[in-house]
């Protein structure tokens, strides 16, 4: 890793980047000064569509929104104002969104200290706790940017029937519910059917570069964020996207890109704890998605601390993230990463945005499209309307049954260490949890544990939630990754109102549609069911706790 303090520090409007010019030196030529030969910090800011090549200019003509968006976000403060006003007595703010819309209302939330219950699930339970949580004092601001996201439906379908089945006319119920989505999407009209109040988001924005548009400001200004200071934030950066010094996003753009053509393709996002809880979830997004195409990409590994395992590696960025720092103080927390970001959360996000942009121009790839999005979707589909397939475990081992390739051993520490020894020195591991990310919370515990044994990048996400974000780089990335899939027993399943089918139903065809767009790209695949969750999780945990890298 570099020594921080000895690298130039890029910084404006408070969000400094350290250590970026030391990535960059180390390449055999500056990207940072090939970026700027041509232009890229001004045709950026001047949102430029032919940054991309000719392949990506239609979708950039109607992405780059986000670059000025803060601005046009002002006009929605007013709004904001009477919407709060008029719930004051809603105070308990759910929000049912996936991915880019969900993502930075959480962040937003967890930093500033706001409650706010993000429903970005289709498991059962996770679904039935929130619905038994204070439904007369919740408002659901249902966000989809198409209108069509599945497990956003089903979710406004579930809180509609709850409401009614409490009592409510169905006027009441509209009431309860904000519908943030595109101008003209299919939401739009539903919102109005329901009698919703709506608020319209800025449709030149894709949904992971949608931070400060109304998909992050509505949520958060329900739960009591002064959102107009995000705005001031990113405001004031955003002066300095346009030139070749002193711009702290071109630094951090150019060391992503410079590090991952020299191999340096995954990057370790990690707190320093001095104040923003939880970007590197939203971050994790926005890279993997926007880069994770035509086989290349960065692939983000969210670590938990610096003193967990997947912090480096020789293919890996350490890149460590907060708020400002005090005087004095030590960049990264004392932890000598490669890269350290500092500054107020609203310019995080147009900081990390404009970044990743640049990042696309180095790799050569459109970061606005979403090509391998589809395939698990389409998967799903078919399943829910044909039934699921038929799958023999090849073993059962306490509460766990395991589905593994042919060959693999037979017995679970085999088919785990099998697992972690195959993927090399370039592979990594994603470990998909299709489970109740509060009530199986310990499954989280895997990704250290893995990461230790493997000696390798190891990534852990919730599903659906990860098919928004890492879904995209698993299908259209390096195909160098290796999957752990864990699936669950439902004990009491909930139907989707109006639909053939269950929550539970849904989320087991998600999860097998998902498996299905992997097996097809020939890369090792391992499913394993918990019988209990419970138990299955604790034996999951000693097992893999007994692993050695």
């Amino acid at each position: 890793m570099s020594d921080l303090l000895a690298g130039a520090v890029e910084a404006a409007a408070g969000l400094a980047v350290h250590g970026a010019d030391t990535v960059d030196k180390s390449a055999p030529a500056s990207t940072r000064d090939a970026l700027v030969r041509a232009g890229v910090p001004g045709r950026l800011a001047e949102k430029d569509p032919t940054l991309w090549g000719p392949d990506a200019e239609a979708e950039a003509k109607i992405r780059l929104g986000w670059v000025d968006t803060h601005l046009r976000s002002r006009e929605l403060l007013p709004q904001l104002a009477e919407l709060k006003a008029e719930l004051a007595d809603l105070d308990h703010v759910v929000l049912a969104g996936m991915g880019g819309s969900s993502l930075a209302p959480e962040v937003i939330a967890r930093t500033l200290g706001k409650q706010l219950t993000v429903l970005d699930t289709t498991d059962p339970g996770q679904v039935r706790a929130a619905l038994a949580d204070r439904l007369e004092r919740t408002v659901v601001v249902v966000a989809s940017k198409s209108g069509s996201t599945v497990e956003t439906d089903s979710h406004r379908r579930a809180y509609w029937q709850a409401f009614l089945d409490a009592g409510m006319t169905e006027a009441e119920a509209g009431r309860h519910f904000v519908i943030v989505t595109d101008p003209g999407s299919p939401l739009e009209a539903t919102a109005a059917e329901m009698g919703a109040f709506t608020v319209l988001a800025d449709p030149n924005v894709g949904g992971r570069y949608s931070a400060l548009t109304a998909f992050g400001l509505v949520p958060s200004a329900l739960a009591g964020v002064e959102v107009a200071e995000l705005l001031d934030e990113a405001d004031a950066l955003s002066r300095s996207l346009g030139g070749d010094r002193d711009n702290p996003g071109l630094a951090l753009g150019a060391a992503l890109g410079a590090a991952a053509t020299m191999g340096r393709d995954k990057v370790a996002l990690i707190s320093d704890g001095t104040g923003i809880d939880g970007l590197g979830d939203w971050a994790e997004q926005l890279i993997a998605e926007s880069t994770g195409k035509s086989g290349v990409g960065i692939l983000p590994v969210v670590v938990e601390s610096p003193e967990s395992p997947g912090a480096g590696g020789a293919d890996v960025l350490t890149v460590t993230y907060g708020g400002a720092l005090a005087t004095g103080a030590v960049p990264g927390g004392g932890t000598g990463p490669d890269v350290a970001v500092n500054g107020p959360l609203g310019a995080q996000f147009l900081a990390w945005e404009y970044a990743t942009a640049i990042a696309g121009v180095v790799l050569g790839i459109d970061p606005f499209n979403q090509p391998n999005v589809t395939e698990s979707k389409e998967n799903t589909n078919k399943i829910l309307a044909s039934g699921p397939p038929a799958e023999t475990p090849s073993f059962t081992e306490g509460a766990i049954e395991v589905y593994a390739p042919q060959g693999a051993p037979g017995d679970l520490a085999g088919v785990l260490r099998w697992l972690v020894d195959g993927l090399g020195g370039d592979g990594y591991l994603a470990v998909m949890a299709y489970l109740d990310r509060f009530a199986d919370a310990d499954a989280a515990r895997l990704r250290p544990l893995l990461a230790g044994a493997s000696g390798r990048p190891v990534t852990f996400g919730w599903g659906p939630r990860f098919l928004h974000s890492t879904g995209q780089y698993h299908k259209g990335g390096p195909q160098v990754g290796s999957y752990l899939q864990l699936t669950g027993a439902v004990a009491d399943d909930l139907p989707v109102p109006g639909k053939p089918y269950t929550f539970g139903e849904l989320q087991a065809a998600q999860a097998a549609g998902d498996r299905q767009a992997l097996a097809g790209r020939e890369r090792p695949l391992v499913r394993l069911h918990l019988t209990d969750r419970s138990a299955g999780v604790a034996q999951l945990l000693d097992v893999v706790g007994a692993l050695r890298a």
